[in-house]
């Protein structure tokens, strides 16, 4: 799966590519992971990207030529369309299915904004899913598009060591919180393993763990489950 991410900060993400699951999963050509610099696309020496809003206010914004320019580059970088996404507090809030949707691309282009945003223009004449990661705000649209990429690869098969661990995780098939787990030593500071999950009954353990996804999405996230 194929990530282009469109920003005026692409070493942000230098660290970021170079550990854990995702380096794992680009070395092994399951992803791949583009970044590109509205600046290259902007005009004048200092390769500005942005301006004040028409109106007054406070801050600037990203202006419409770089971004349409870079994202029409971008799309025609492959034979292979993207889906574009505008990182965005106003966006579709994302969870585990719209994840699951997005898994379903071949590739995905993340416009990450900053300042105080982008021209509505870029919204109206390029039509992107625009997705929130939640009901805050951050400085910019990088760690958000971190947020996705790392969300959506967890369903790429083969960047999980097991390919049944995202099946079991919060919000995954059960749309419930996941059970707790427990691993060595069985016991610390007063607290001990339930013993359930030492008696080796894997039907005893596959009960108690639905038991307690159920008891802990009641107690947590109430809002997850149908009304009673």
């Amino acid at each position: 799966m194929r990530f282009d991410v469109l920003t005026i900060f692409p070493g942000m993400f230098d660290s970021y590519l170079s550990q854990s699951l995702l380096k794992k999963a680009i070395d092994a050509g399951l992803v791949d992971i583009q970044l590109w610099n509205f600046r290259d696309w902007s005009v004048g020496k200092h390769q500005s990207v942005d301006h004040p809003p028409y109106g007054g206010g406070p801050g600037m914004l990203i202006r419409c030529e770089p971004v349409f320019e870079c994202v029409e580059a971008v799309q025609a970088a492959t034979p292979l369309p993207g889906q574009l996404i505008m990182l965005t507090p106003q966006g579709r809030p994302l969870d585990q299915a719209l994840v699951q949707e997005l898994s379903t691309h071949d590739r995905l282009l993340l416009l990450c904004g900053r300042y105080e945003g982008f021209d509505d223009r870029i919204a109206q004449g390029l039509k992107p899913l625009e997705i929130s990661v939640g009901d805050f705000i951050c400085n910019g649209g990088e760690v958000p598009a971190m947020l996705i990429i790392d969300s959506v690869i967890r369903l790429i098969p083969g960047v999980l060591g097991d390919e049944t661990s995202s099946r079991y995780d919060s919000f995954a098939e059960s749309g419930m919180l996941e059970h707790p787990q427990y691993t060595k030593p069985r016991e610390y500071r007063g607290m001990s393993v339930p013993e359930v999950l030492l008696n080796g009954n894997h039907a005893e353990i596959a009960q108690w763990r639905a038991e307690q996804s159920l008891r802990r999405t009641r107690e947590r996230r109430g809002d997850l489950l149908p009304p009673e």
